[in-house]
């Protein structure tokens, strides 16, 4: 009995492994589509295209392929595998075509039946080039990776203004088909005749975009922010990277995937040309200096009530947005008898993708020394703004300080010495006292001067300061004799007036080269009297060689600078920042000998 339903069993094994895989296919999603061995051919080479389905069908209908004769096909091919318990199932149909002149053309739409059911598959793009060397030969990981990636510099304005700000946004393209792994810089612009801030890029984040009418993927690897410093044609040097992408080949690994194959292309954002206009002659005021933008501007007083000696703050300051770091501010004209010290500068600046906005102040310390009110005459700040094409003037309103107690200034005074608002004092009462004939006298106590404690004090004690002067004057002379002692105390002094920002930023690489850019231009806006708008390489050597400095003095000068604007990019360790540190210390020492 039991061997009879053993046999039964046997009887309805092949069937249930035949019924199977007709249930497995009835529940998956038809896919049909259409694969092609290359988008763009030479006239002279072959094209595969195959129409492939997961499910089989019947009243397969290819396109007509206009503009190509079918060489080869239709070459039919099925395979069926059971794997894990799941059937899996291919079948295509392969044409191999010819094209017969160049141009643009589109393989059309195929259909096919399937459980009842028409389906097509999408319409694809062929591009046919002039004839090729070698069209028989495979392409190589290299040249897939050479059609499959763009680097792409995009200018945000390609005629701006002297001094207006310039956005240059670095996009690498990759389309679908392969992957990028790592890239590294390989050249990087120098940016001459312009002022340039580097924009960090904190994520690359790839977004879904178009090139050239084709999908790919976008990323940007860099932003910086150019203000030409002259007017013409300027170029903006290429930016080449290394890129390392893994290519897709023709072969297959043991479970039917693709296998990659890793290359690595330079690519380069190719040079760009600027056509930049300079600032029109027309309707330039006077006191124009060179600042571009959309600003504010204002002067404020701390107080406008004080007594004589006590310090009032005036504040000169300009806000908005503009090439804020590249111009001067104007100063107030004050009355001379208002004793007016130095300014302190301060700028609350941030450079963004479109530009630099914030402000920058000058702080006047005021101290009156008489009696009296004293007007801040109104000044005016004039700007030119890029989008009106125009010049503006901005005026500030007039403040009037009141010195409300202090001595009277003698200059006001008439010539007789005495102010129109006095009156000569008339005595009254006696006018004469008699001297006394009989004076109340002491006597003094018997406490001498003379042989006293501090008569010998008094008497010898210049004589103990006599050696403590040799030894002064001896030392004196030792550091008069030790000239390297003395240069290196020089320019440890300078380097803490122009360079002590830079030195409390050494552990932070962006914000030491920025504060050692800033603190070298400082130094040569005070010791050669010229405005930050003048800071290019080529004007800050030709007014150094005006001055005699040896060619070697500058060639350090321009090699740090080059040094900041290399950070930007490249990575420094804390030994070169150490480095470049102590070389600005020496070179301003150097620079300030000559001068």
């Amino acid at each position: 009995m039991q061997g009879k339903l053993y046999k039964k069993l046997w009887w309805f094994l092949p069937i249930l492994i035949w019924a199977t895989p007709l249930f497995a296919q009835e529940n998956t999603e038809v896919n049909f589509e259409v694969k092609l061995s290359k988008q763009k051919l030479g006239v002279n080479e072959r094209l595969r295209v195959e129409f492939t389905m997961n499910k089989d069908g019947d009243n397969f209908s290819p396109p007509d392929f206009s503009g190509f004769k079918v060489v080869m096909g239709p070459s039919q091919s099925i395979s069926s595998s059971w794997i894990n318990g799941k059937r899996s199932f291919s079948k295509s149909y392969s044409y191999i075509l010819k094209p017969q002149t160049k141009g643009n053309f589109k393989i059309g739409q195929a259909t096919i039946e399937i459980n009842g059911e028409t389906y097509k598959t999408l319409p694809k793009d062929i591009t046919v080039t002039a004839a090729v060397a070698n069209p028989n030969a495979p392409k190589s990981a290299d040249d897939i990776a050479d059609e499959n990636l763009h680097l792409v510099a995009e200018v945000s304005k390609g005629n701006p203004y002297l001094n207006e700000a310039v956005t240059v946004v670095y996009k690498l393209y990759i389309s679908p088909s392969i992957s990028v792994t790592n890239f590294r810089p390989v050249d990087s612009p120098k940016y001459n005749n312009f002022w340039s801030q580097d924009i960090p890029v904190t994520k690359y984040n790839t977004t879904n975009s178009t090139y050239q009418g084709k999908p790919y993927r976008s990323v940007i690897l860099k932003r910086v922010v150019l203000y030409p410093q002259k007017s013409g044609k300027l170029n903006i040097e290429p930016l080449s990277l290394e890129v390392y992408v893994d290519v897709p080949t023709n072969r297959r690994d043991f479970f039917g995937g693709k296998i990659y194959t890793q290359a690595s292309k330079t690519v380069s954002a190719g040079s760009r040309t600027l056509n930049v206009k300079p600032l029109p002659e027309k309707g330039r005021p006077v006191d124009f200096g060179g600042a571009v933008g959309e600003f504010d501007f204002s002067v404020t007083t701390s107080k406008n009530s004080l007594n004589a000696s006590e310090s009032l703050q005036a504040i000169v300051e300009v806000s908005g947005k503009g090439n804020l770091k590249l111009f001067q501010l104007p100063k107030p004209e004050l009355p001379s008898a208002l004793e007016v010290y130095e300014p302190e500068f301060d700028e609350s600046v941030r450079t963004t993708i479109s530009g630099m906005q914030g402000k920058i102040t000058n702080n006047y310390t005021i101290v009156p020394a008489y009696r009296g009110k004293y007007p801040i005459p109104s000044i005016s700040f004039s700007y030119f703004n890029p989008k009106t094409g125009t010049y503006n003037t901005l005026e500030s309103d007039e403040i009037t300080v009141n010195v409300l107690e202090g001595p009277t200034d003698a200059s006001s005074t008439s010539d007789n010495g005495i102010s129109g608002n006095q009156k000569i004092a008339v005595q009254t009462g006696k006018q004469f006292h008699f001297i006394k004939v009989t004076p109340n006298l002491t006597k003094i106590g018997a406490n001498y001067f003379f042989g006293s404690t501090r008569f010998f004090a008094l008497l010898l004690g210049p004589l103990l300061l006599i050696p403590l002067f040799v030894l002064y004057r001896k030392q004196r002379r030792i550091n008069a004799d030790d000239v390297e002692g003395n240069r290196l105390k020089k320019a440890n002094r300078l380097a803490k007036k122009y360079l002590s920002t830079a030195k409390k930023e050494l552990n932070n690489e962006a914000n030491f080269y920025v504060a050692l850019e800033k603190g070298l231009h400082n130094y040569l806006k005070a010791k050669l009297k010229i405005k930050t708008s003048e800071f290019s390489k080529e004007k800050i050597t030709t007014l150094l060689q005006e001055r005699t400095i040896s060619e070697e003095t500058i060639a350090q000068f321009i090699s740090l600078l080059k040094n900041c604007e290399m950070a930007r990019y490249s990575p420094f360790t804390d030994v070169q920042m150490q480095q470049d540190y102590e070389r600005a210390s020496q070179v301003i020492s150097l620079i300030d000998k000559q001068l």
